[in-house]
């Protein structure tokens, strides 16, 4: 094999564990849901002029948003979390995390 084939291979080979490794890191729930959910009862709040601190998804880090997601009850709004199905709180993660600071496709606005 010539050395511009092996090269080739090489990159394709990169290519390919690194676009696996982004998907691996993404959360399972439905994003798109979770971007309305987010936006219907989280914007109010965080986004609107609300009195919660401003939040969007590049707010914070993917470890960050794990976190906020496992402890939420000693959050402020966790009255508010209550109201939300399990599933509903999968999808909002979901889209938080996928869009994350550090994630391969940050949010740029809301």
């Amino acid at each position: 094999m010539n050395k511009k084939m092996m090269m080739l291979l090489t990159l394709i080979c990169f290519l390919f564990v690194t676009v696996a490794a982004g998907i691996a890191e993404q959360k399972k729930g439905n994003e798109k849901k979770g971007k309305f959910m987010y936006r219907k009862t989280c914007r109010a709040c965080h986004i609107d002029g609300g009195s919660a601190k401003a939040l969007s998804p590049n707010s914070k880090t993917q470890a960050q948003w794990d976190r906020a997601f496992e402890k939420h009850e000693r959050l402020e709004c966790a009255d508010e979390w209550k109201k939300l199905s399990d599933k509903d709180l999968e999808d909002i993660l979901s889209y938080l995390y996928n869009h994350a600071f550090d994630s391969p496709s940050p949010a740029t606005c809301e």
